[in-house]
């Protein structure tokens, strides 16, 4: 499938690249290589709706810095292959919009400055993935820290199958031309100069560390996104292979 996935910012920090992590793949749970041996032809696929109610929902952690393209990517993925496609944030947001008691709680917590409990964001996961109806499904920008990965573990690690984290890798130059030009049209107040750069701090400090724990685990698939869509997506499709059968 057209080009190895690889990406500069990702040779630099780690040394590898994706198709050369054949250390980290050796240190795959057995739980996780049961997983991946389940989705092959001659078996059914855990990235297939027709399995049995009892047969837990398979996940794809969808991971990269702001501006890296990962909701262009999560759109094509959903279009090709009828996944669903979860924000941790568009979740939030829609639970304050309803006006419900747990709505309201939220917003209280943003109102004053707080951060939103893990749990809360994990149980809306957990809701939007039962009331979907589907197995399959791609969760958007989380977990963006640690704190985040350790409430997945224990509100969802006995309820889902992490099958692997898709990383959009992209320098902040690209990303930061993407965002300035973005914030034209997009009349969103975070995108600005400033609040750019502090978003990149915070995911440098924050979200690749968890990153790095998700490639230690051997779940973690790099993707060089500084590409054109079509072309960062033609390498996610075979990334994504051993889960559709492609």
């Amino acid at each position: 499938m057209a080009e190895q996935a690889s990406g500069v910012n990702w040779t630099q920090f780690w040394g590898t690249t994706y198709g050369k992590s054949h250390g980290a793949m050796q240190q795959r749970t057995a739980e996780h290589k049961a997983l991946m041996s389940s989705m092959t032809a001659s078996a059914p696929s855990e990235f297939s709706d027709e399995q049995t109610p009892s047969e837990k929902p398979a996940v794809v952690f969808v991971l990269g810095g702001p501006g890296c393209g990962k909701g262009t990517q999560c759109a094509r993925i959903v279009d090709t292959y009828g996944w669903v496609h979860l924000s941790a944030g568009d979740l939030l947001r829609a639970e304050v919009a309803s006006g419900s008691p747990d709505g309201e709680m939220i917003s209280n917590y943003i109102k004053e400055g707080k951060i939103v409990p893990v749990e809360v964001t994990c149980n809306l996961l957990r809701k939007a993935m039962e009331t979907s109806g589907k197995k399959n499904f791609l969760i958007d920008g989380f977990p963006r820290n640690q704190n985040n990965y350790d409430g997945w573990n224990r509100v969802m690690g006995e309820a889902a199958n992490v099958a692997m984290v898709l990383f959009f890798d992209c320098s902040e130059e690209v990303m930061r031309k993407r965002l300035l030009g973005r914030a034209e049209t997009s009349g969103r107040t975070d995108d600005n100069e400033a609040t750019i750069l502090k978003r990149f701090r915070v995911f440098q400090e924050e979200s690749m560390p968890v990153i790095a724990q998700f490639e230690q685990e051997g779940l973690l698939r790099a993707v060089s996104a500084e590409q054109t869509p079509d072309e960062v997506f033609e390498v996610v499709r075979g990334v994504l292979s051993p889960l559709t059968g492609e």
